[in-house]
């Protein structure tokens, strides 16, 4: 028996890990703390493997998990013990990109995500939720716990704090 829950538990965690790593990226903004969150909610999942009921809905359990581990861990005082630097110590000079080419999308990408790393925790998890993974006003209260006014006001607050920051950068909104 413990076998198949095994396969069964291995079986998901191939199909589906990357796709979580890279929801966990954009919610907390550095690769290796996204797996030490893919790795949490996996081991949460594993854990709980034999009491989920319905297999078919595991997506949507795996990123609630995700998604309360990452707003939990502030609360776990890892945070106060490591911090991480927006930029890395010893910078090298690199060559300015060329306008319209793929370089100049990779840095606009870049300074997308240093910019959403700076949105509050709750706002951030609430864009991630909605224009990331998709999901409607209702799939992400009910996700987060919390009510749809919440979401969608979370939702204008944290857009609002990204264009804010964006334009500091300058980079242009439409």
């Amino acid at each position: 028996m413990r076998g198949n829950k095994d396969e069964a538990f291995a079986e998901y965690f191939v199909a589906r890990s990357d796709s979580m790593r890279g929801t966990a990226y954009l919610l907390c903004g550095d690769w290796h703390r996204a797996e030490d969150l893919v790795q949490a909610a996996f081991t949460k999942l594993y854990l709980a493997w034999d009491r989920v009921s319905r297999h078919e809905t595991l997506d949507g359990y795996v990123r609630q998990i995700l998604v309360r581990t990452f707003l939990d861990e502030r609360r776990l005082g890892w945070w106060r013990r490591v911090r991480l630097t927006p930029s890395l110590p010893d910078s090298g000079s690199v060559a300015p990109p060329v306008s319209g080419s793929v370089a100049n999308d990779s840095d606009d990408r870049l300074d997308l995500m240093a910019a959403l790393v700076t949105v509050p925790r709750r706002q951030r998890a609430v864009l991630i939720l909605r224009y990331w993974e998709d999901l409607s006003v209702e799939e992400t209260a009910a996700l987060l716990n919390c009510s749809a006014g919440t979401v969608k006001s979370q939702a204008a607050r944290g857009l609002a704090t990204l264009r804010t920051r964006l334009t500091l950068i300058g980079i242009e909104h439409s």
